[in-house]
């Protein structure tokens, strides 16, 4: 079997031929690649072509793919069923091990992805507040929830649009729009909006737009505001969550938020979803209180089983973090270094394990700078890495993850094909 023959079989049943838009390959050009396996820090296509992989299932896979006490743990936990839409005594497990891991965190609620622990939160920010809007930044993602797809207006931070068509002109007026890492843009909608907002909610780094880390004390900053004006706020930890310390954004940022949402690094790649905090804002959820929120599958015992497993490893083996941030140090000195040596546009940001390549002479601080990205370039070096073994994100604005299962060897050969590629692209005239 062949990706190219694949593709053409799936664009007849799928849209697109895919089950999420990115793997389309629209953003780089060219056929998607279909995987088969994957163990360690390799994957495996159909045609059992071996790549480096730094998507890592879009970062869950912070211990390896395939890692042995994961895949054990949902061995046995198969052999008891799969789905028993009641309560298990693994969802108490997993709930004890997030509280005791991230700070702040009373209570917890298991969904069963980061869209719908998105979508809970902001319900549930709006119950406690009784407030209605709610500010996000633009070019941060928190999943495809109506009120979250929409942009912002052009000339106007209040004005907001739809960013997918289906969502209503009624979502995209109560959601706000504000620039990631500037604290005064968040300041003049709270005062254009007095009493109106319930949460501010963010990636507190922005890892959709690339990987942009918070400026000096945004974050605080954030705090500050949200209590003055009493407004929740919201950590979209999907991306953060358990990847750059065992706490999360909270911890190594030292700010706390009031809300926090993870995403599949908790089920260790396993479709799940949570979303917690102190304990007198969770006790407003059903049942013991008036916000509406179920789901069958919610707390599966394998994906539980998953979890259990890699969280447990994250907290009892904190070196892990270091590392994994050590390999991520290494391949962002390797760019920055050919960038130099090579007189390229390059523009390399990194926080923790999480790294992206911008295609720009710009610093990357917000959205507006990352969109400066030669996207064009990054296409090619993207396609160019692909057909030297190594595996990155196909577009632009998205991260680099680096898991524990990657090796000195591994980052090495991922500079020294970053090497050849650059230098073909350069020798090509791309840069010119």
């Amino acid at each position: 079997m062949m990706s190219s023959s694949l593709i053409d079989r799936a664009r007849s049943v799928m849209p697109g031929g895919v089950n999420s838009p990115v793997r389309s390959y629209r953003a780089v050009g060219g056929e998607p690649v279909f995987i088969k396996r994957a163990n360690g820090s390799k994957i495996y296509d159909v045609e059992d072509r071996e790549y480096i992989d730094y998507v890592c299932s879009w970062g869950p896979m912070i211990l390896g793919h395939n890692n042995k006490k994961i895949a054990e743990s949902v061995k046995k936990a198969v052999d008891y069923g799969l789905s028993f839409g009641a309560p298990t005594e693994k969802e108490v497990i997993m709930a004890e091990l997030i509280t005791s891991m991230v700070p702040g965190i009373d209570m917890i609620r298991m969904v069963n992805s980061g869209t719908e622990a998105v979508m809970s939160a902001l319900r549930l920010a709006r119950a406690f507040t009784e407030k209605s809007k709610i500010i996000k930044f633009d070019g941060c993602y928190h999943g495809h929830c109506d009120s979250m797809l929409v942009k912002a207006g052009s000339g106007a931070l209040t004005l907001s649009h739809p960013d997918s068509l289906g969502v209503t002109g009624e979502f995209a007026r109560n959601t706000l729009i504000a620039d990631y890492n500037d604290i005064e843009s968040v300041r003049r909608l709270f005062a254009e909006n007095k009493g109106e907002i319930a949460a501010v909610i963010l990636e507190p780094v922005a890892a959709n737009m690339g990987v942009v880390p918070p400026r000096d004390n945004f974050l605080a900053g954030l705090r500050a505001l949200c209590d003055e004006n009493g407004a929740l706020l919201i950590f979209d930890e999907v991306i953060t969550g358990f990847r750059l310390c065992p706490g999360g954004a909270q911890e190594y940022f030292d700010v706390r938020a009031d809300i926090v949402t993870f995403g599949k690094i908790i089920g260790g790649g396993m479709p799940v979803g949570a979303y917690g905090g102190r304990k007198e804002i969770m006790e407003l959820v059903s049942p013991l209180g008036g916000v509406y929120q179920a789901g069958t599958l919610s707390g599966n015992p394998i994906a539980m089983a998953a979890g259990i497993a890699q969280l447990t490893e994250l907290k009892e083996n904190k070196d892990i973090y270091l590392r994994i941030d050590r390999m991520a140090e290494s391949l962002e000195k390797g760019f920055k270094r050919m960038a130099k040596e090579l007189e390229l546009t390059l523009t390399v940001n990194r926080v923790g394990s999480l790294l992206c390549v911008f295609f720009t002479k710009e610093a990357v601080t917000d959205f507006k700078t990352a969109k400066s990205s030669n996207t064009k370039l990054y296409a090619k070096f993207f396609k160019h890495m692909l057909d030297n073994g190594i595996h990155m994100a196909p577009a632009q604005f998205e991260a680099m993850f680096v898991s524990d299962a990657h090796t000195e060897e591994d980052i090495e050969k991922t500079l020294e094909k970053a090497e050849k590629s650059l230098r073909e692209m350069k020798n090509g005239g791309d840069f010119a």
